[in-house]
């Protein structure tokens, strides 16, 4: 299990873009399984929507694609470097999550080329073992450098 200050070691994400608390399983380069701890402190909240609090879905994405990265970056092989989504494809929502839930992510790797530095990912996203989300994402892989 990996914790938030360890995911941080992995992603450069901070608050409140970082949107994976814990990492239940990490096979780099083949599986993860991510959690997200959805609550009514989350800022997107105030206005979406008033009254009837949902999770964005571009943010369920997100975080998706955070547990994948987690996957990716938990590579030594991707030191110092970062994956940039290039497609997103067959998103699929199933179900809303709202303040309480817990959005668990599986993730696997469909293909990596190396010598391209892209590969693949499929993603489902779970809350109570009911699927939310579920998608397939291209990523390019890139070298972190940061401006300014």
């Amino acid at each position: 299990m990996i914790n938030v200050e360890q995911i941080m070691e992995y992603l450069p994400h901070r608050y409140p873009m970082l949107l994976v608390d814990r990492v239940l399983e990490l096979e780099p380069m083949q599986k993860c399984v991510g959690l997200k701890n959805v609550t009514m402190n989350e800022a997107f909240f105030q206005g979406h929507y008033p009254g009837m609090p949902v999770m964005p879905g571009v943010l369920i994405v997100e975080s998706m694609a955070q547990v994948g990265a987690c996957m990716i970056l938990g590579d030594p092989n991707n030191k110092g470097k970062v994956p940039l989504i290039g497609a997103i494809d067959g998103v699929r929502f199933r179900r809303q999550v709202v303040p309480g839930d817990q959005l668990i992510s599986h993730t696997e790797m469909l293909w990596y080329r190396a010598s391209m530095s892209m590969g693949r990912i499929k993603t489902t996203a779970k809350v109570d073992e009911e699927v939310a989300a579920e998608m397939e994402l291209t990523f390019k892989m890139i070298p972190w450098r940061v401006v300014g």
